[in-house]
């Protein structure tokens, strides 16, 4: 069994009987939706689940788990899905995926939003490894662009094979760089007011506690 397998089997574990759980969307969180249907066809565990994308919703849909539809939730119990990149203080880097809308939906509802990680996504600020992903209105993107330039920002629109990415919510995503020196807070609030940036992929304040599976063990960092 490897790391990721391991956290998500640990994460799968806190799942009670009635509750309402978010999906995550990625190869760890794949593990994880696995093991619920486990629990569900084995143990008789009753659960309802809600996905962060479209390829989740099929999978949990596959083996059998009960589904709704995110315009039908207010709440959730719980909230399990991996990072791209985990600081100290639990600031978050999501959106390689490019779900970021349901993603911070699911982060921002939840009781308890738990990530699941190995040791490769701690990082020391956020942006070490990968560019900020931002979620922008298609015909707003070049306007959006240009003030973020304005804020250090360098990148440009993210390509999938001849085309651009394109989001489950209908947007584009910048890929862009800042200034490592910026704080994630205050990067994160700058983002947020810029007209036509639909969500960022920083995640601050968000996360309950993270997971951590390294050499078959799993440490539990909680949010101070």
């Amino acid at each position: 069994m490897n790391d990721k397998q391991l956290v998500a089997l640990h994460a799968a574990k806190l799942v009670k009987d009635g509750m309402l759980v978010g999906l995550g969307t990625g190869s760890t969180a794949n593990f994880f939706i696995e093991e619920l249907a486990r629990r569900q066809r084995e143990e008789g565990l009753r659960v309802t689940t809600v996905a962060s994308s479209v390829v989740s919703t099929l999978k949990a849909q596959q083996l059998g788990l009960h589904v709704v539809a995110m315009e039908h939730i207010s709440r959730i119990d719980l909230y399990v899905d991996g990072a791209d990149e985990i600081t100290p203080d639990l600031t978050l880097l999501k959106g390689r995926g490019f779900d970021l809308v349901r993603e911070k939906l699911l982060a921002r509802a939840a009781d308890q939003f738990i990530v699941v990680a190995d040791r490769s996504k701690l990082v020391s600020r956020i942006g070490e490894k990968f560019p900020i992903p931002i979620e922008v209105i298609p015909y707003a993107w070049q306007l959006a662009k240009w003030t973020l330039e304005g804020l250090g920002g360098e990148g440009d629109l993210r390509k999938n094979g001849d085309g651009l990415t394109m989001t489950s919510h209908g947007s584009l995503v910048l890929d862009m760089q800042f200034d490592p020196d910026l704080d994630a807070a205050m990067l994160a609030a700058a983002l947020s007011a810029t007209p036509g940036v639909v969500e960022h992929g920083i995640f601050s304040g968000l996360a309950s506690s993270v997971l951590i599976a390294a050499d078959g063990q799993i440490e539990e960092r909680r949010a101070p």
